[in-house]
């Protein structure tokens, strides 16, 4: 039975509340462990390469279901989703508090990532059938706190606790919040969303799988090992040629897994272009920000964690008040104007150096914060207003998608970026030095000297894609969000083939 998906008359904001809550736990416990892998290489006795699998595999997880979200929306009540996902998660979450051995650990945490993935897709389609088009800019803004403010203030957490208590705390301090709002979902939650028969092609799920899952491993491995690593190189390829077969074979399946009709709303397309940049130049920010604070001004992991924080408030704080500007004046201003400023800041962190204030770069750190959340939620929302509520769920699913990837492809180049500077910086400082006057403390200055140069150049190629971000939002127009043009895009005729 194919249903319309329609409009609700009234929120359900109870429910909204404990999707928003869930979100908001599973993207902290994203960025929690980051801080503390150190510290559970000593406990467990293992090298950097195998811990980073606890947030490698944590990524694969979610970068593999996440295109699968949308089959699962279509399939599944939102009601049966968010108990399954949520109770995945809290199983996790439990395996990896209690984990003996690593082995246990990361199963632990590739499990949660296998619930977690399923949440920030349920979120948003609910959101986008509760609230009009026109007012779903504030309710976006409050999604973007949630996306945002997360991730930024786990590191910050994270080096508190593993600073003064056990690393398992990390787990144990959200497991009785993931159990609270399962509880809570089994009571409150309701289907709102209609279901229709729908089959799942598992050989798009295989290209699938190894196109994004190949693309997120290679690009993030490509940033420690080198870009000509021959598993980089093999992951890298296997990616670009599963994802084409797969983009090939959802525009013949009569029932694809991801409609790739979205692609044919101009203003989404444009929005995916525009949030893919800012995707990468947000992460490489802050990739390259705790670099510069950590391992050129010797500042330590939990310091360098609180110094960020303020950033992390100015986007919690904005996210919401843009989401209201968002509603009033459209996306192109509020793209423009905070494309201009995440480019300035971003160019000015180019000029950090070693004696550069702690107070200078909290503020220009924070502006630049205060730009990106100008941009991300305003020009999401507007390309997600141009589709049918039929393709929200596809139109979800591969927002999220894009992001993760372009998210490990750019922090992947920058990190190269730098790497590749710093080594051509180090060759021609000592070749410019008298031999016999390298001694090993010379050495450690150069490097620390040659680490700042990579650094800086990151920054000021992080501000040239910041402004082609920028160019493109002038071709940004505002969706028609009158009655009459919502209706218009909902008579688009229902098919299920695209």
């Amino acid at each position: 039975m194919n249903q319309e998906i329609k409009q609700l008359k009234k929120p359900p904001y109870v429910m909204l509340g404990l999707l928003f809550f869930a979100t908001f736990v599973a993207f902290l416990n994203n960025s929690l462990l980051n801080v503390a892998l150190p510290t559970i290489m000593v406990d467990f006795h293992i090298d950097y390469s195998t811990v980073q699998w606890l947030s490698t595999g944590y990524m694969l997880v979610s970068g593999i279901l996440i295109p699968v979200s949308a089959f699962l929306l279509t399939k599944f009540t939102n009601r049966s989703l968010f108990i399954t996902a949520l109770s995945v998660f809290t199983l996790g979450t439990l395996i990896a508090a209690v984990s003996p051995t690593f082995s246990w650990l990361i199963a632990g945490r590739m499990v949660q990532a296998a619930g977690s993935s399923v949440m920030s897709p349920l979120l948003m389609n609910i959101m986008l059938i509760s609230f009009p088009r026109e007012k779903r800019g504030a309710a976006m803004g409050v999604f973007g706190l949630v996306m945002i403010v997360a991730p930024a203030i786990g590191p910050t957490l994270s080096g508190y606790i593993v600073q003064y208590y056990d690393w398992r705390v990390l787990f144990e301090m959200i497991l009785p919040f993931a159990v609270i709002v399962l509880l809570l979902g089994i009571w409150k939650f309701k289907s709102v969303m209609p279901t229709k028969p729908t089959k799942l092609d598992y050989l798009s799920v295989v290209f699938s799988t190894i196109g994004f899952g190949g693309l997120l491993y290679g690009f993030s491995d490509a940033s420690s090992v080198g870009w000509g690593d021959p598993l980089v190189v093999t992951c890298i390829t296997a990616g670009v040629i599963s994802l084409a077969l797969f983009v090939i074979r959802q525009l013949r399946l009569e029932i694809p897994l991801l409609n790739l009709e979205i692609y044919k709303y101009p203003m989404y397309s444009l929005s995916a272009v525009i949030s893919a940049i800012n995707a990468a130049a947000l992460f490489s920010g802050m990739i390259l920000t705790p670099a510069y604070v950590q391992n050129v001004r010797g500042i330590s992991p939990l310091d360098s964690g609180l110094m960020m924080l303020p950033g992390a408030i100015v986007m919690g704080i904005m996210s919401p008040i843009t989401g209201r500007l968002f509603d009033k004046f459209g996306p192109r201003i509020l793209g423009f104007i905070g494309l201009t400023i995440t480019a300035v800041a971003t160019y000015m962190m180019s000029k950090f150096g070693i004696d550069t204030s702690t107070g200078y770069i909290i503020t220009i750190y924070s502006i630049r914060m205060f730009g990106i959340s100008m941009v991300m939620m305003p020009i999401m929302t507007n390309g997600l207003n141009q589709l049918p509520n039929r393709l929200n769920p596809h139109g979800t699913a591969a927002n999220n998608t894009v992001q993760q990837v372009a998210g490990a492809i750019g922090t992947a180049i920058f990190v190269s970026i730098m790497n590749s500077k710093t080594k051509s910086s180090v060759t021609d400082q000592l070749s410019a030095l008298d031999p016999a006057s390298i001694t090993e403390q010379v050495k450690a200055q150069v490097t620390q000297a040659a680490l700042l140069d990579g650094i800086q150049f990151s920054f000021v190629i992080a501000a040239i894609t910041t402004v082609a971000a920028l160019i493109f939002t002038l071709f940004v127009k505002r969706v028609d969000t009158s009655k009459a043009a919502q209706a218009k895009i909902e008579a688009v005729p229902v098919s299920d083939s695209k």
